[in-house]
């Protein structure tokens, strides 16, 4: 399997959010997920993609080595 870099990680992590927005509200109206698990799950894809964001930051910002 090919490296999936930072940026495809990232792509992929604001996808999935993307997702839950607009897929779970019907879940909850449903009955099948709570407003509060709802919020979570959101709150925690977007706590992942901090993290992505930053860890490319940082990646980026890396002086070249000689």
């Amino acid at each position: 399997m090919n490296k999936i870099t930072l940026d495809e990680q990232i792509r992929c992590v604001q996808r999935e959010i993307t997702y839950r927005e607009y897929v779970y509200p019907n879940l909850c109206a449903r009955g099948k997920m709570t407003v509060g698990t709802k919020e979570k799950e959101i709150a925690t894809m977007q706590a992942v993609l901090a993290t992505l964001k930053n860890v490319k930051y940082d990646e980026d910002a890396k002086p070249f080595d000689f």
